[in-house]
């Protein structure tokens, strides 16, 4: 019964973190429209900047917003298909090492080049 209380205050470790993820997502959402506006040389550019940060000792955790809106763009502008929210979601979890489950046609490829990237 005090587990059922808990989990109704604080929700269930999946809501969690599921609460955590869309405030990335929200993050992600919010790079999209300057990302749109590099040009081809731009995009590319941008994992030779990540290499550097991250070499320079800045936590993966801080650049992966950024990283996935830039897998986000560049996948819409070679595949034409843009990934949609619950696959940067499904993105982060396999990137923290978790299983994230999704049905079929909801594209699980597609999510596998978030945490690839």
């Amino acid at each position: 019964m005090l587990t059922n209380t808990l989990k109704k205050i604080f929700g269930s470790r999946n809501e969690r973190l599921l609460k955590q993820y869309r405030k990335q997502v929200t993050v992600i959402n919010d790079l999209e429209a300057g990302i749109e506006a590099f040009s081809d040389a731009q995009l590319r550019a941008k994992t030779d900047e990540f290499k550097t940060r991250l070499k320079n000792g800045e936590a993966l955790d801080t650049v992966l917003p950024e990283a996935f809106a830039v897998v986000r763009e560049a996948s819409k502008r070679v595949l034409g298909m843009r990934h949609f929210d619950v696959q940067l979601i499904g993105g982060m979890a396999l990137h923290e090492g978790k299983i994230a489950e999704m049905r079929t046609g909801e594209g699980k490829t597609l999510v596998a080049t978030l945490p690839s990237y």
